[in-house]
């Protein structure tokens, strides 16, 4: 019997020869290879493994052959017969096939010889053009021209052509030899066209990357005979190549940079006399002036921060310690930034400058934004470029100044922002200040993002009222009170007067300025919460000297209290005083405006009429009804006196009648008022009183209390009655005004009345 070999995924067909090596013939069969032997090919359906080497995974088609030679150097040739089947294939002990018997199945030979030699003969000139461009085509040829068959040619290739196993089996399975002869040349002619095509893309791909790095090669001998060129001759660098380097250099964002070389490509096309070219290079000449880089988060020194604050600004304690917190805790997380900060305040309390010195404490640049009058969200997010005249946006253009991507950046006067039919700037700003969002910002004119993330941005403004809902949540707001007459003093002494002298070249030998000088400047000659009025007194002051000492009419200057109307040219300002005589129907009250805190008269007076009242000094709609709310209840608290108002009139004054007064603040003096009218019981003036009332009668909550509380010292006051919830608010007063007043908080309109002397029945109330 003879020998069977299991054969994988090669064509063994009748009529050929096969190559194979002489161990895999020993490692199939267990025996060494002989010339003359018989042997069956058995075909496997799939690659086996030695657990599934068994005789159902091989198809029952096979074919026999002769071994013809065996070589020394492990190889043997075998010439293949005819097509069997097998019976009763087994697995032998020694994990070699066997087989019971086999039967010859001879294929039908309907192809004629004459044809079938001229097809034969084509394929092999196929195969021998095909070999023809490697560099073994000569062996290949002698091999070519060996082949006598189809089935020679199909089985030498086999192994390099890609058809499946399947396909490879189907070739045996077909008994026809003219059916088989044209699968074959299907198959060959697939094989050698598929690789010209691939060899042809091959080499095309081969071209082009040839190409490429030739292109590459001579741009940096460009790029490098270019460097040579502009530093021989800087002044002969194009607007172009600037640009092109500067953006090179710039490390922008991907998407930045993509713009960028897109505008540059079409500023290379439209050329230098194009009316587009002048703004496609101010469109690059910002973007790439711009500072793209993230610096590293500094180390900062706490205390040496502190020392910056105390040096600059004299006082505010409270907006200290709140600042060094907030660097405190930038230093530990190792941020940019933090909380966005408000600080609302009078004028001149010191806002802007602050930030000044916050930037100066955590070493970055410092830059502001005026927003005061900003009427066009254009202003905050910028033109589009498609507009004449397009420009960025103020916070672009505040980055562009400062020449940082992380600069200290002030917004000032938040509060003065105002919609329009051009859009609302207010909310435009919601997306720079919001940190979830600000590190994609847009600005309209860029029309690339850009990172706001690592700004520090500081707000200013005078009031709250203005600033819209969604915009204030997104800050922690910090009050800056105005300052004493004591902190003034020293804020002049130490900063304002050696500022003015210096700007305007007074030294100290030349101008002598005495304490009691300032502090009727103070008290005289300004009237303000912060100290702006007071810097404009000291350049005055500095000025008159300058005249002096350059007509040589005196080398040294001394002010004093004698000669400071003459030096300011001006009168003291009469500031607001409480009235030296008492009178029923008058009260004193305090009230809260931008400049800081004031006390107000309301004055009321009645007159034979139909009980109509009457309401003059400019009121807004809150202090108005709070005037019915206090008429209401004088009229519950005093009904007996209450009933001349059947045939009476009531006209209450606030004065100052060109200045607009609202706010929920001045109820419990109204009411004081009309009940001091309808009773004819005096008020003394030195009590004063701030606080709203209810139609309960309860005294409801103000702010503004250090401010008022300030004026009320200046004015001569002595007694303040407060809101009994706005006595957690004193810890906020100077410690100076709380010692010079009494401050007496109440709870309801009847502690007030009984406060203020005014009484019911003939006795006080209760």
């Amino acid at each position: 019997m003879a020998e069977i070999v299991p054969i994988y995924n090669v064509v063994i067909l009748p009529h050929s020869t096969v190559f194979l090596t002489s161990e895999s013939f020993k490692e199939a069969t267990g025996k060494e290879a002989k010339v003359g032997e018989k042997i069956y090919f058995a075909l496997e359906k799939k690659a086996l493994n030695e657990e599934n080497f068994l005789p159902e995974n091989f198809y029952s088609l096979g074919v026999s052959g002769t071994i013809t030679e065996v070589h020394n150097d492990g190889f043997l040739i075998v010439k293949t017969h005819n097509r069997i089947e097998f019976e009763d294939l087994y697995l032998n002990a020694n994990r070699t096939l066997g087989v019971t018997s086999v039967i010859n199945n001879p294929e039908k030979e309907d192809v004629e010889e004459e044809n079938y030699q001229s097809r034969i003969q084509g394929l092999k000139n196929s195969l021998i053009q095909f070999t023809s461009q490697y560099r073994w085509a000569l062996g290949a040829k002698s091999y070519i021209q060996q082949m006598t068959t189809a089935e020679e040619i199909m089985t030498g290739m086999s192994q390099l052509i890609s058809i499946s196993a399947e396909d490879k089996y189907a070739l045996l399975v077909e008994d026809s030899q003219e059916k088989r002869l044209s699968m074959i040349e299907k198959y060959v002619l697939e094989y050698t066209e598929m690789s010209n095509v691939s060899k042809a893309a091959s080499s095309a791909q081969e071209e082009d990357n040839q190409k490429a790095y030739r292109e590459m090669a001579i741009k940096k001998q460009i790029e490098f005979l270019q460097k040579e060129l502009d530093e021989m001759h800087p002044e002969n660098v194009s607007d172009i190549r600037k640009l092109e380097k500067r953006i090179q250099e710039s490390g922008m964002n991907e998407t930045a940079l993509k713009e960028a070389e897109k505008i540059l490509s079409r500023m290379k096309q439209e050329g230098s006399n194009s009316p587009e070219y002048g703004n496609l290079y101010n469109y690059l000449d910002f973007l790439t002036s711009l500072s793209w880089q993230v610096p590293l988060a500094e180390k900062i020194d706490i205390h040496k921060a502190e020392e910056i604050l105390d040096e600059n600004h004299y006082g505010l304690r409270k907006v200290k310690k709140r600042i060094l917190e907030q660097i405190a805790v930038m230093d530990l997380n190792h941020q940019q930034t933090g909380s966005i900060l408000l600080f609302v305040g009078a004028p001149g309390t010191g806002k802007t400058s602050v930030g000044k010195s916050i930037a100066r404490a955590l070493k970055r640049e410092y830059v502001r934004v005026a927003l005061g009058g900003v009427r066009d969200s254009s202003d905050i997010r910028g033109h589009r470029r498609t507009y004449i005249g397009a420009m960025p946006g103020r916070i672009m253009n505040g980055i562009q100044k400062s020449g940082s991507s992380n600069p200290v950046m002030v917004l000032d006067e938040i509060d003065k922002l105002s919609a329009s039919y051009n859009g609302d700037p207010a909310s435009a700003l919601l997306e720079v200040l919001d940190p979830e969002q600000n590190n994609t910002f847009t600005d309209h004119y860029m029309n690339v993002p850009y990172d706001l993330s690592n700004v520090l941005f500081i707000c200013t403004a005078n009031s709250l009222d203005s600033i819209p809902e969604p915009l204030l949540n997104r800050m922690e707001v910090i009050e800056f009170q105005g300052y004493t007459e004591s902190e003034k003093f020293q804020i002049a002494k130490r900063h304002l007067l050696p500022k003015s002298m210096a700007k305007m070249g007074i030294s100290k030998s030349m101008l002598t300025v005495s304490d009691d000088s300032i502090r009727a400047i103070i008290s005289g000659y300004t009237m303000e919460g912060g100290v702006r009025g007071l810097k404009k007194r000291m350049d005055q002051i500095c000025r008159y000297t300058a005249v002096l000492v350059s007509r040589g009419r005196a080398s040294k200057f001394r002010v004093s209290r004698k000669n400071l109307s003459e030096v300011l040219d001006m009168d003291p300002i009469e500031h607001a005083k409480i009235q030296r005589n008492a009178k029923a129907g008058i009260v004193t009250g305090l009230a809260w405006t931008a400049a800081g805190g004031e006390i107000l008269f309301i004055e009321s007076l009645m007159s034979e009429g139909k009980g109509n009242i009457k309401m003059t000094g400019q009121l807004g709609s809150v202090m108005q009804e709070s005037v019915q709310i206090a008429l209401s209840l004088v009229k519950t608290i005093f009904p007996k006196e209450a009933k001349q108002l059947e045939n009476h009139d009531i006209h209450i004054h606030f004065p100052s009648g060109a200045v607009k007064k609202d706010g929920p603040s001045a109820g419990i003096t109204i009411t004081t008022a009309l009940a001091s009218l309808l009773t004819n019981q005096k008020v003394h003036p030195s009590l004063a009183m701030t606080g709203e009332v209810s139609l309960r009668g309860g005294v409801l909550a103000i702010g503004g209390l250090p401010e008022k509380l300030m004026a009320a010292l200046r004015s001569g006051v002595k007694t303040v009655l407060i809101p009994k919830d706005n006595e957690k608010n004193l810890k906020d007063v100077p410690q100076e005004v709380k010692d010079q007043l009494k401050i007496v908080p109440v709870a309801t309109i009847e502690e007030v009345l009984s406060i203020a002397g005014i009484k019911k029945q003939n006795s006080v109330i209760r």
